[in-house]
Formats: structure tokens, C-alpha cells, sequence
């Protein structure tokens, strides 16, 4: 199975090029972005728990995490791979990541790393908040989304490094162009 890790700050992408991963590998899609917004607006008591932090800018407990992604892992049945959108985002969520794959006889088998310099993502996510209504995406909130980034998510980057797994992607550019160094990134694995 070819399971992918897409990685990035917020607003560098990762939305976007999952679907086209999807579209052309044939491989699920996990987004807990969109796994927590459905439960936050269906009005579960997951959904109330997440948007508790989710309005303060903070990050999902893992144990909460890695439940939900275990969940949705197990319902892609004679599935030819996933792409994890939005986690990983802290070691200890990798580490539960790869716990949780291993028993299922998996294993990651690339990071990709969407690199955007932060003024474009600032540029992106204002742009993006005013396009789609986004509650988290003004500029306050996002601020504090990219401090969070930069301390606790960052360092993935090394520990999949360390995993042999990392893959750095230019994520300035077309989307077409950025989406070929994915392809390239995958095709040789």
C-alpha cells in the first residue's frame, strides 16, 4: 500500500494536492481538517470537544487523533493506500501514527514536505478565509496556527528524516508544477 504523509504550514497546499494524489494514485483521502469540521457541524460531542481547541488555535489530543484515524483507516477496505492530510503534527502523533499502521501490517511510506515561505501562506490563508467563510482563517488565528506550526510541527521534518521518509517538495509555483515534483517524488519510491 502506498500511504502518504502530505505535510505543510497551513495554506501551503496540502488540500489541493491530496485530491490530485487521489485522483491519480487511486489512494484514499484522510483529512482531519475535514474529519473534525463534518463532526464540529454535525454537532457530535467530538465535534464540540475539537472546536473547543480548534477556536483557540491549539491542537487536537493525540489519543483523540489517532481513535478517529484509526476509524476512518479501517473503513477503506481493499484500499490501494492513504494520504494522511493534517497529521501527523507532532512526534508523539507519528510515533501513535506508525503504532496504529504497524498493527495493521502498514507503514508510511513517504512524507512529503510542502515548503512555503509564511508570507505567501499569510497571502493565501487571508485570501482563502475571505473565499470560503473560513472561521480560521483571519489573520489573528492564523498567526497563531503558524507559531504552532513552527514549535510543535515542524520538527517532523527530522524525525521522518530520521525514517528515511522525508521528501522536501517546492510548494511555491503552479499547481501543475508542484504536483509533477510530487509525482516525481512518489514514482520513485
Amino acid at each position: 500500500m502506498l500511504n502518504i504523509v502530505i505535510f505543510g504550514a497551513p495554506g501551503s497546499g496540502k488540500g489541493t494536492q491530496s485530491e490530485r494524489i487521489v485522483e491519480k494514485y487511486g489512494i484514499n483521502h484522510i483529512s482531519t481538517g475535514d474529519v473534525l469540521r463534518a463532526e464540529i457541524k454535525n454537532g457530535t460531542e467530538l465535534g464540540k470537544t475539537a472546536k473547543g481547541y480548534i477556536d483557540q488555535g491549539q491542537l487536537i489530543p493525540d489519543e483523540l487523533m489517532v481513535d478517529i484515524l484509526a476509524s476512518v483507516f479501517d473503513s477503506f477496505k481493499d484500499s490501494k493506500g492513504v494520504i494522511f492530510d493534517g497529521f501527523p503534527r507532532t512526534i508523539p502523533q507519528a510515533e501513535a501514527l506508525k503504532v496504529m499502521l504497524k498493527e495493521r501490517g502498514q507503514d508510511i511510506s513517504v512524507m512529503l514536505d510542502l515548503d512555503v515561505p509564511e508570507e505567501e501562506l499569510m497571502t493565501r490563508l487571508i485570501k482563502r478565509g475571505k473565499e470560503s467563510g473560513r472561521a480560521d482563517d483571519n489573520e489573528e488565528t492564523i498567526k497563531k496556527r503558524l507559531v504552532v506550526y513552527n514549535t510543535q510541527t515542524s520538527p517532523l521534518k527530522e524525525y521522518y528524516k530520521g525514517e528515511g521518509k522525508y521528501q522536501h517538495i517546492n510548494g511555491l509555483g503552479t499547481m501543475e508544477g508542484i504536483f509533477e515534483d510530487i509525482c516525481k517524488a512518489v514514482d520513485t519510491l
